[in-house]
């Protein structure tokens, strides 16, 4: 990959995580204390649960080395600024929803090179010359996430008007640039692009129906309510598509990795709309 194909994708990710910080404030780290329960489940499941189906996903159904790392770096990836959207139309607890994006895209700056790096040790081949500075990803993932969001957050604190009217063009832009790094990467790939993607589908689509399921179930068992068992299972299964793929191109320095978020991230608006559809066809308030 060109380093004026990173920089490119460095600032379109940049942008998006500036937009999610202008919607954030800091009441929404504050419910992790003040609603424990289920923000500690919602973690729980992105954090433990994805990683741990994204690996169980990649060992049975025997993926290649490259299909393989590309899930494992997507399950390791926080909710994005999309679920928050995607939980507003689904009628779930919207408040968790951001909580939940915003708590776990601190933690996963340090969890991410850990999931990464056991993954590159676990399906890499000896013709694959990976290497994972763990250091070096956290400082990126700093540059790229934590700094456009805490940047966003302090716009919004102090010029809040401001931050109400660019809240939604941003996420326009976000969806937007998030198609057009698809495009991007499907042409840079097009010889074999193929042939990744008869086997990036099918993980794609089992990622994303088992984590949304798991999300759900847990919530239900541990008696969460039905607007909060909503968002947790599409923050668990809807995850930052674009973060991945910048990883993958940057940290990694292999854009073949990318295959799997970039399919995941077409597909999961598929469940996520069945999830809308149902609410509003059922007409549920709770």
């Amino acid at each position: 990959m060109d380093s004026t194909t990173g920089i490119i994708l460095a600032i379109s990710l940049i942008i998006i995580m500036f937009g999610m910080g202008l919607s954030l404030t800091l009441s929404d780290f504050k419910r992790v204390f003040v609603f424990p329960k289920a923000i500690i489940i919602g973690l729980c499941c992105q954090i433990v649960f994805l990683p741990l189906i994204g690996y169980t996903l990649a060992t049975a159904l025997e993926l290649s080395p490259t299909t393989a790392i590309g899930l494992m770096l997507l399950a390791a990836c926080p909710g994005g600024p999309t679920s928050n959207m995607l939980t507003f139309l689904a009628k779930g607890d919207l408040a968790l929803s951001v909580s939940l994006t915003a708590v776990a895209s601190v933690l996963t700056i340090f969890t991410i090179p850990l999931i990464v790096q056991f993954a590159v040790q676990e399906f890499s081949n000896e013709s694959q010359a990976i290497r994972v500075d763990a250091l070096t990803m956290i400082k990126q993932l700093t540059i790229i996430v934590l700094i456009p969001v805490a940047l966003g957050m302090w716009t919004k604190h102090r010029f809040g008007e401001f931050a109400s009217r660019m809240e939604k063009p941003i996420k326009v832009a976000s969806a937007l640039i998030f198609v057009l790094v698809v495009i991007g990467i499907t042409y840079s790939i097009r010889d074999v692009f193929m042939s990744y993607l008869r086997e990036a589908g099918l993980p794609a689509i089992l990622l994303n129906i088992f984590t949304m399921s798991i999300g759900f179930l847990l919530a239900v068992l541990f008696k969460l309510n039905r607007r909060q068992a909503i968002s947790i299972s599409i923050e668990t299964g809807i995850q930052n598509g674009t973060l991945a793929i910048t990883l993958a191109t940057i940290a990694l320095n292999n854009v073949e990795f990318s295959i799997v978020p970039a399919t995941y991230g077409l597909l999961m608006y598929v469940s996520a709309t069945l999830i809308i559809l149902t609410r509003k066809s059922l007409g549920v308030k709770d």
